[in-house]
């Protein structure tokens, strides 16, 4: 079977014009996005637009509005709903904030210092202890003994350096009549002298056999928690075990080391020379806070894999919410920033030529104005100039604002929310203003009329005449007709 010629309609070789074709497509696509994209910023975000763009679409939006009805389809119906805030004055703390963990002040594990049986353990687990408190009892039959012997060993050393105090004694009396020479004199002297050493040698043995009999009681170096147990009573503990018996940790008060940039060091640097630091530590929510302290250590060097640099802080944990080991948010005060300009976070836009705020006028206009933020967080921001005290600001409700637009300022609600909430909300609130308007309705046909006012009578009870007012004869026999009718499962209408 010959394979070497194949016919031409099993051969599929892709042609240039399907390629072409295809890159077409993709042109056109991409052509079709791009308009979307700059339709949607010309006519409902304009504040985005390049400025020589964006004056040249408020001059088309003014004369638009200017010539009458061309207005409402540039520009909606009426004026831009929006929530305004008033600039104001006031002190801000400046704060770094650090990610760090938390640990044991000091953190010791309890270890026998003699062999023997562990005869009891005197604490539970998890217990608060004070210092010297103890822990556990070792067997001190045989210490004790060594202690005894110390004891009677410098009694009889002491008896015997009694003796030969007195025969020194003797002999110097001889010796001035020369009944005995000066040979055993000094000979006796030395005695004396060496007893007395071998008395304080007893002494030193006997303090060491107190020490080691002390060991037998292990009591708590410190004041802290004890943790799990380690070892039970009964067992044979050694002075080389590792594990020790338990692990006491010191938590009130308690250790925080956190990292900072290397770039906030000599700012922190300069606050720390003049006092004190405030250090905050914030829960889950990364807003409450748990517990306050104070800055007690900057390190001596900075991390250069990270260019970080440790800084450690106490904190009182009173009430136990920072735990050894857990993993803390805290704020380091540094500055206070007094009488400033602050206005929400929410107000502050971003756009090609920097960050810029709409300013309510009092003709319910807003100016588009150039702000310089000198700090902000989530709730508030620092305006170094653009804004001044008293002026109102925009805050919620920038899709279809422009430089100059009419505006109608809502009621206010609690602007203390981070930026950017309003795209996360569901529909808008309605005013006093717009819940008072009632909403008109379309005439309904003649049938569909009827149907709705016999289903209001069955669902609405019989109302009271008023006073003044004449009651309808047959109204209540009608509701009732009406209702029998429409249990039995037939249409309601009305009757005339």
């Amino acid at each position: 079977m010959k394979t070497d010629r194949f016919e031409k309609t099993f051969t599929t070789v892709p042609s240039a014009d399907r390629t072409t074709r295809r890159r077409r497509r993709w042109i056109v696509g991409i052509a079709i996005i791009l308009g979307i994209a700059a339709s949607y910023l010309w006519f409902y975000a304009p504040q985005y637009l390049p400025a020589s763009l964006a004056q040249y679409r408020q001059a088309q939006i003014q004369m638009s509005e200017a010539g009458g009805g061309g207005g409402r389809g540039l520009r909606g119906d009426g004026p831009v709903p929006v929530l305004a805030a008033v600039a104001k004055k006031a002190d801000v703390p400046v704060f770094f904030d650090g990610v760090g963990s938390s640990r044991a002040l000091n953190t010791v594990t309890v270890r026998p210092q003699v062999d023997g049986k562990l005869m009891s353990v005197n604490f539970k687990e998890g217990q608060d202890v004070d210092q010297d408190f103890v822990l556990a009892e070792i067997e001190a039959t045989i210490y004790q003994a060594q202690y005894d012997q110390a004891v009677a060993k410098k009694a009889m050393d002491e008896a015997q350096l009694a003796n030969a105090r007195l025969d020194l004694e003797r002999y110097a009396r001889l010796t001035q009549t020369n009944s005995a020479t000066r040979q055993q004199y000094d000979t006796q002297r030395a005695l004396v002298a060496q007893l007395e050493a071998q008395v304080q040698a007893d002494q030193g043995a006997i303090d060491n056999a107190k020490a080691i009999l002390s060991y037998t009681r292990i009591t708590a170096p410190l004041a802290g928690r004890t943790g799990i147990r380690q070892v039970d009573a009964g067992n044979i503990v050694h002075a080389t075990d590792t594990t020790g018996i338990v692990v006491i940790t010191q938590i009130r008060p308690i250790a925080v080391i956190f990292l900072l940039p290397q770039q906030r060091l000599a700012q922190v640097n300069k606050a720390f020379a003049q006092g004190p630091l405030s250090v905050q530590a914030l829960g889950d929510d990364n807003r409450t806070v748990i517990d306050s302290g104070t800055l007690t250590v900057i390190d001596n060097q900075v991390d250069q894999a990270t260019g970080t640099v440790k800084l450690k802080a106490e904190f009182p944990n009173k009430d136990l919410q920072i735990w050894p080991g857990q993993f803390v948010n805290v704020k380091l005060l540094v500055d206070t920033l007094r009488q400033v300009i602050v206005v929400p976070t929410a107000a502050v836009q971003r756009g090609p030529n920097g960050t810029f705020a709409y300013v309510a006028n009092e003709d319910n206009t807003v100016t588009v104005r150039p702000v310089t933020v000198a700090q902000q967080d989530d709730l508030e921001a620092v305006i170094a100039s653009g804004i001044d005290e008293g002026e109102q600001v925009v805050t919620t409700g920038f899709a279809q604002l422009t430089d100059g637009a009419k505006i109608t300022i809502g009621a206010q609600e609690d602007l203390r929310r981070p930026a950017g909430s309003e795209r996360r909300r569901g529909r808008p609130r309605e005013t006093p203003q717009a819940r008072s308007e009632p909403t008109p309705r379309a005439p309904l046909p003649a049938a569909s009329a009827q149907a709705a006012e016999g289903k209001a009578g069955e669902a609405r009870p019989a109302q009271t005449p008023s006073e003044g007012a004449a009651p309808q004869p047959g109204s209540a026999e009608q509701s009732r007709d009406t209702a029998q009718r429409t249990q039995s499962g037939g249409a309601a209408t009305a009757t005339p």
